[in-house]
């Protein structure tokens, strides 16, 4: 009986082996296992080391050292050759000594860049395999890739980092950081060395999370189990892996699956400059039918109270504006003092239970809350005020404030009596360096030896009184979020003498004029068409002058000429004649950034780390910010990537 159930599994795995090779050939890739010595030449590697007696993942297993017979082998080490060979009796030999005692030898492998490549034990393995066995006992040695800027290489030099600490050659990233943010979802510090009963624990859970995976299609995405458990941490915990059922798992790993398959994507996010409130008349849209709604239950997400914080004032000043613009149409609930870590989902939950079809939530970090709820939710349209987030189940939305930064700069250079001005940034997020450098370039074009002095507020010091020290009298302050506010230290301002404030401009959000646009597209389509426009990205809206979203603020006690002046860049911004970045333009290091003749893309706008040549001081490092302002830099950093994670969940 053990012989024909032997000879039973050569023919089973023969038909494997055959399928796979009709497969890789009709895919027009290699149909035999990879060759290792075919591959490697002596400048790819760096070195070797002797791993000793371990237990390899068999879907590591990818090929062999060199080419021996490896034309009796497919792609997934299934056997080619007929049952009546020579080869066919050794195998069936040995799928009789697997079901005895057991396959009880190593083989014997390299390893290069994660992956094995059998030196003894072809047969072995073959066997092991079509058993699905999940590891086999091998000596291995590791081949150690030359170091380079190759983004692989420096994803395997971060794994030869970590595997000292996990002992686990399942755990891979496609990209960077990926362990890191691995330990800190966990709960681990970034040294800690896994126990044996963590690799257990985790190796249970993700084995379960990895099939899961496999069934939703994930063997064709170019990223690895490992990546997109990092995605379903962000929204589960890793002990929700063993308390859900196999379809509760699939169906919640559907829920978040366009964020897992956004990752594959070479620009994952699209962002959207300008409100789409009709859909487009073309055929797609004809195909679609763009669903139109009479009318929408919206509700507002407050991290604070409009009464202490200008920042939700703003925005609950919009929320007022669309109740008027669009009267009968919407029905608006409003939520304060929704805590992140808190209260937030329990919030945003009662608001969908209260029956909000749209959630407009407006401070970065509620973005966490937000994608749990999506995930639940999948037929609740959800935004967040930030930005370069790649979340598909998340809408986020900013505006391009450094166009008005760009005019008070040229209003501030025209100011300048001593050719310095004094700017106070925020925080070293998304899109600020961007205000920064389009008020420098307003201010030099408009007084091509002004010099900005560029203080931080979210670091040590108050940047007002060095800028007295320094007789600086015109300033840069926090944009005014309301023209209706009473004139303080806002936007750009003069310092007489006596120490009396002059306001001269200060650009603002008008947030009424977003949402009112927002409401509308999605009542007309536009939110829909957007789907069908870019599936499978993350949707970043990202509005400026010419939809009414920012404007400026220009003091009528300003002097007519430099009045005339902000009025024609801001009508050339608006109909698109002048582009803020669009000339000259040398950083810090003497870099040329752009000959005058190149149009910057906004992603490349929103991701400045650089400073024109003209500005005087630099971004600031994350241990230089006040605690206060590190939890934002972590979401919104302009180097957010580099950022050590925290710790957030626990393993078991």
């Amino acid at each position: 009986m053990s012989r024909q159930e032997a000879t039973n599994q050569y023919l089973t795995a023969l038909k494997a082996g055959q399928k796979n090779y009709r497969d890789c050939v009709l895919q027009g890739r290699y149909p035999y296992p990879q060759v290792l010595d075919e591959i490697l030449d002596d400048s790819m590697a760096a070195g070797q080391v002797d791993l000793g007696l371990i237990g390899i993942p068999t879907e590591r297993i990818v090929g062999t050292k060199a080419a021996g017979r490896i034309s009796a082998f497919a792609a997934n080490f299934m056997p080619l050759l007929p049952s009546n060979t020579e080869f066919a009796g050794k195998w069936i030999e040995l799928c009789l000594a697997h079901l005895g005692e057991g396959i009880r030898d190593p083989v014997r492998c390299y390893e290069y860049m994660g992956r094995f490549y059998i030196q003894e034990g072809n047969k072995r393995v073959s066997v092991l395999k079509s058993y699905g066995a999940p590891t086999i006992d091998a000596f291995v040695t590791r081949i150690i890739p030359a170091y380079s800027q190759d983004q692989a290489v420096q994803v395997y030099y971060e794994f030869l980092r970590s595997y000292p600490l996990t002992g686990l050659y399942q755990v891979s990233f496609s990209q960077l950081g990926g362990f890191a943010k691995l330990q800190a979802a966990l709960g681990f510090e970034p040294d800690h060395v896994w126990t044996k009963e963590e690799r257990q624990g985790f190796l249970s859970g993700f084995t379960y999370f990895q099939a899961a995976f496999q069934k939703l299609g994930g063997g064709a995405l170019p990223l690895t189990p490992a990546d997109a458990l990092l995605v379903w941490l962000r929204v589960y915990s890793f002990s929700d892996l063993k308390n859900q059922t196999e379809s509760e798992l699939i169906k919640n790993l559907s829920a978040i699956w366009p964020d897992v398959k956004v990752l594959a994507r070479p620009a994952p996010i699209a962002v959207s400059t300008a409100p789409k409130e009709e859909p487009d008349k073309g055929l797609l849209n004809r195909i679609l039918g763009a669903v139109r709604s009479n009318h929408l239950n919206i509700a507002f997400i407050n991290e604070r109270n409009p009464v202490d914080s200008t920042w939700a004032m703003a925005h609950d000043l919009g929320r007022q504006y669309l109740e008027r613009a669009l009267a009968g149409r919407v029905s608006v609930e409003e939520y304060n003092n929704v805590l992140p870590g808190e209260n937030a989902e329990a919030v945003m939950e009662r608001a969908i239970g209260a029956g909000a079809q749209v959630l407009f939530t407006t401070t970065p970090p509620l973005i966490a809350s937000c994608r749990k709820i999506a995930a639940k939710n999948p037929g609740i349209r959800i935004l967040n005020c930030s930005v370069s987030m790649p979340y598909t189940g998340v809408r986020t939305y900013y505006s391009r404030i450094y166009e008005g930064k760009f005019i008070t700069g040229a209003i501030a250079g025209a100011m300048a009596k001593n050719d310095r001005v004094g700017y106070v940034a925020s925080y070293p997020i998304f899109g600020v360096p961007a205000g920064i450098n389009a008020f420098a370039l307003g201010a030099r074009l408009a007084n091509p030896r002004v010099r900005i002095q560029l203080h931080w507020s979210c670091t040590p010091g108050n940047p007002l009184d060095v800028f007295t020290r320094q007789g600086i009298s015109v300033i840069s302050n926090r944009d005014i979020p309301t023209p209706d506010l009473p004139q303080q230290e806002w936007g750009v301002y003069q310092v007489g003498a006596d120490g009396s404030i002059q306001p001269l401009a200060s650009p603002y959000w008008h947030w009424g004029k977003f949402y009112e646009k927002m409401v509308r597209s999605i009542l007309n389509g536009g939110w829909d068409a957007l789907n069908a426009e870019h599936e499978e990205q993350a949707v970043n809206y990202w509005w400026g002058m010419s939809s009414g979203v920012v404007d400026v603020l220009v003091d009528p006690a300003l002097p007519d000429g430099v009045q005339h002046l902000a009025e024609i860049l801001k009508r050339g911004i608006v109909d698109g004649s002048i582009d803020t970045f669009h000339r000259l333009i040398r950083s810090q290091d003497g870099v040329l950034r752009n000959d005058g003749n190149q149009w910057f893309t906004p992603e490349e706008i929103l991701h400045m780390d650089w400073l024109c040549d003209c500005v005087d001081g630099s971004i600031p490092d994350f241990d230089q910010l006040l605690p206060m302002s590190k939890s934002l830099v972590r979401l919104q950093g302009v180097y957010r990537d580099r950022i050590p994670p925290e710790k957030e969940g626990t393993l078991l």
